[in-house]
């Protein structure tokens, strides 16, 4: 397996380039970070139109785009079982020590934790989004949050707030909560040397255009503002707000008040030190150290924390298990491990996305892929 210290990861996510978002931005600079630090990172989503196969991006992040559409935003088909065949053979071929799931709305990420698990490999869980405990969509979601966490070796979130409302969701112990946020390439973003000339103030809005993050309060916020500002950002960095039209609007009038007395440079800098990019990639190989020292164990330890998950669910939870597990044993008998090859570290030469046809060859060969 090489140097012990080198971490070979697996991130999984129904997000990622091409499509733009959150989730897609963490996984490619923390993995590009992880890369820098001398880990080995593997990438694993769902195909995007013709994009199938593998293909190498900046720094050589190796992509597995499997072949799997997109089903209901974004996310691919549940299938329990359908994936098991192919996350085995990308994580025997890819010798990987540690898998990493971002996402809890992804299917992908669900089941590739399930499959590791099974499989023995320690994982990950990272969970980007707050999510509610009354609508349908959320006790659904927590339920099965609950059941991909039971099992699951540590848990990063992005915030305190983030933290707790896992906490709460999952009934995941919190010291194995870790928190480690989101952080910004601020290479791309820089002030302008001078403030601009004219009186106009624009408020951006950087969120995914959905009802969970709040994108209905927008339309009555916008117009009331505009109304008292006609020209149209911690406390000194960011007001916050009730999730109420009024004091959010209370909130933007207090933040236009300080916006004069800000110096851009020295938020800027101030931005760099706070949520850097490295930063979040040495506090994340900090868990993966501790996720790797957690104790193994067998099937029947695992499966008394599935029943811990309720009455019915729990039942229902070691049901799926026990039958994920006699598949993999299924797998082992009909493709051997030692069947499947294992592929060299490839560094490409110069800075470009592109396929590399023999290594799509081979695993278009093996899970006729197209």
């Amino acid at each position: 397996m090489g140097d012990p210290k080198r971490h070979r990861i697996l991130m999984v996510s129904d997000f990622f380039y091409p499509k733009f978002g959150g989730v897609e931005n963490h996984i490619y600079y923390l993995s590009q970070c992880l890369l820098k630090l001398g880990h080995k990172v593997v990438v694993m989503t769902h195909a995007y139109g013709n994009r199938s196969g593998v293909r190498y991006m900046t720094g050589g992040l190796k992509v597995y785009y499997v072949p799997w559409k997109p089903f209901l935003m974004q996310n691919t088909l549940p299938t329990f079982y359908g994936t098991l065949p192919i996350i085995r053979t990308i994580l025997i071929r890819e010798q990987i020590s540690l898998v990493h799931g971002h996402q809890a709305f992804s299917t992908l990420c669900h089941e590739a934790l399930m499959h590791a698990r099974t499989m023995g490999y320690k994982v990950v869980f990272t969970d980007h989004s707050l999510y509610g405990f009354a609508d349908v969509g959320s006790i659904h979601m927590n339920k099965v949050l609950q059941f991909t966490l039971a099992d699951v070796s540590q848990a990063i979130c992005v915030s305190h707030t983030s933290k707790e409302n896992t906490v709460l969701r999952s009934g995941l112990p919190p010291e194995k909560v870790y928190v480690i946020p989101n952080a910004v390439d601020t290479a791309m973003f820089k002030p302008t040397a001078e403030r601009p000339s004219g009186n106009e103030i624009v408020i951006v809005v950087i969120s995914r255009l959905v009802y969970r993050k709040g994108a209905d309060l927008l339309v009555e916020v916008i117009p009331e503002v505009c109304r008292m500002y006609p020209n149209v950002l911690p406390d000194d960095m960011i007001v916050l707000a009730e999730p109420d039209p009024t004091d959010m609007v209370q909130a933007i009038k207090k933040a236009m008040s300080i916006l004069p007395m800000i110096d851009p440079q020295d938020m800027h800098n101030r931005i760099k030190k706070l949520y850097d990019w490295h930063d979040v990639a040495k506090r994340t190989e900090i868990v993966y150290d501790r996720a790797l020292k957690c104790a193994n164990q067998n099937l029947l330890e695992r499966l008394s924390r599935y029943l811990a998950c309720g009455a019915w669910a729990g039942k229902l939870f070691c049901l799926v298990m026990i039958i994920d597990f006699l598949l993999w044993r299924l797998l082992q008998l009909w493709k051997p491990a030692e069947d499947i090859e294992v592929v060299p570290d490839i560094v490409l030469s110069h800075d470009e996305d592109r396929e590399i046809s023999q290594d799509f060859q081979v695993f278009n060969k093996d899970h006729s892929l197209r």
